[in-house]
């Protein structure tokens, strides 16, 4: 596998540090309200890359942390009169009912910043031990960023450039050495949670918390570090900063950062009144097609949200179901025997499908054409196979794009059984066709849309299904 390394800037051919295994870290996201579609991106993008990673046979660690302290999280239980640990608890709650919802598999470890005090505590206590940190006046631990010669390696910002950025928002902090230091402790403010400290009472940074969690299930040099592009600078650089000059080796080996996403070509803000969370567009579409238009460009692509664009993903989406429940169709009629000539090389075929899928995803997680691999096993399917096939034929080209779909966490979903009166209409309508009664025919066909369903007339006969 072929990945695109943030930190070089070049692709680069994935070797591991360890043979046979992966450990990846992505950060995921603080618990203070819903998140939105910006976020969805590298859930989304970071969830394929394990699988594929998976489908080559590594045995994958993944970790993605919960952020549950920080100041968005003070201010919002001090605004609802309620603890910090209960709105984090309730929006982890809600993370997985659109994790869910998208097709996001459960890491192998999701780490929580507040269970994690110790080990937050132990790195910023060796960070001072060797002077890469330092109490201030009032409590507050920073980082002494003069003392990493390395700062700016991953986005290209010099320490001076921070100096500038910082001495421009410099207002209280008036007990650091340098305006670009950042910091890692900061000390207990009236009413807000703390816990105990070689330095007084007080909480983590953020950016700390995130290397103490990778280190501590990860260890201290892992192989993929991933988020969105925002992250880069400060935090990711950040975290290098702290992680290695705590430890003295290398933190990450790859570092992969997806693009950003624009809603309706403008930037997303509330201001704009163009932010929409995953749950929002929830209301309105199945979020499945969400995941589609999502995987449909280069996760380093920047792209752009639009309901129409996810209404175009649903349709690309249906086609898939489609081919699948006609391919399940008619494996319930077909033949046992073995494969003739003609379903030999479409099962050759199949296979050829199967490594172009490969070769896009091993270059850089290029899931635009893995998606084209997979619609052009569905186009064969759809000309090759029929009535007469052989049922190896057709389970064949079910499994390939079974495999295939899995990966990319695409048709998911099972096809419902028809609600009675769903059944009762079909029924019907099927018997005015029969009798060549047209205009009754389209009559029931659309009073079946508007229930939710589609109906298709196909050589094997009328077929019903759920509009997804």
């Amino acid at each position: 596998m072929q990945i695109f390394n943030s930190l070089t800037r070049k692709k680069e051919t994935f070797v591991p540090i360890h043979e046979g295994k992966v450990g990846i870290y992505a950060c995921g996201p603080t618990v203070y309200d819903y998140f939105h579609i910006g976020n969805a991106r590298p859930f989304i993008t970071f969830d394929v890359l394990r699988r594929q990673l998976e489908r080559e046979g590594y045995e994958v660690t993944f970790v993605q942390n919960f952020t549950d302290i920080d100041d968005k999280m003070i201010n919002r239980a001090n605004r609802e009169g309620i603890t910090v640990k209960e709105l984090a608890d309730r929006f982890i709650a809600e993370y997985w009912t659109d994790a869910k919802a998208l097709g996001i598999h459960p890491a192998t470890v999701h780490p929580r910043a507040t269970e994690h005090i110790p080990q937050i505590i132990a790195l910023v206590q060796r960070l001072i031990d060797n002077g890469h940190a330092y109490v201030g006046a009032t409590g507050d631990v920073y980082y002494r960023v003069s003392a990493f010669p390395g700062y700016g390696k991953l986005s290209g910002q010099s320490v001076e450039d921070r100096e500038m950025g910082a001495s421009e928002r410099l207002d209280v902090e008036t007990d650091k050495e340098n305006p670009a230091d950042f910091v890692l402790w900061k000390a207990q403010k009236p009413g807000e949670p703390a816990w105990e400290s070689p330095w007084g009472m007080g909480r983590p940074g953020w950016h700390i918390e995130c290397s103490a969690m990778s280190m501590t299930y990860l260890g201290e040099t892992f192989d993929i570090h991933c988020g969105g592009k925002d992250l880069l600078f400060p935090h990711h650089e950040n975290e290098i900063a702290q992680s290695e000059g705590a430890t003295g080796h290398p933190y990450v080996k790859y570092w992969m950062h997806n693009g950003f996403i624009n809603v309706d070509n403008q930037k997303m803000s509330k201001s704009l009144g163009n932010f929409w969370t995953v749950r929002d567009i929830s209301k309105e579409f199945d979020l499945e097609a969400v995941r589609m238009f999502m995987l449909s460009a280069h996760y380093r692509s920047p792209i752009n949200f639009s309901k129409e664009q996810i209404a175009a993903a649903n349709a690309s989406l249906q086609r898939l179901y489609t081919a699948r429940d006609q391919m399940r169709f008619l494996l319930d009629k077909a033949p046992e025997r073995p494969l003739d000539e003609a379903e030999t090389a479409f099962a050759a075929r199949l296979k050829e499908y199967e490594q172009r899928f490969d070769a896009a995803m091993d270059d850089d997680l290029n899931t635009a054409d893995a998606i084209g691999a997979i619609f052009e096993l569905v186009r064969d399917a759809n000309s090759t196979l029929n009535e007469q096939s052989s049922k190896a034929a057709v389970q064949a080209g079910l499994d390939s794009m079974k495999a295939l779909c899995d990966v990319l966490g695409l048709v998911q979903k099972e096809s419902d059984a028809l609600p009675p009166e769903i059944q009762a209409m079909a029924e019907e309508r099927a018997q005015a066709r029969k009798n060549r009664d047209w205009k009754r025919s389209d009559e029931l066909r659309d009073a079946i849309k508007a229930a939710g369903y589609l109906v298709e007339d196909t050589k094997e006969g009328q077929k019903v299904r759920k509009n997804l």
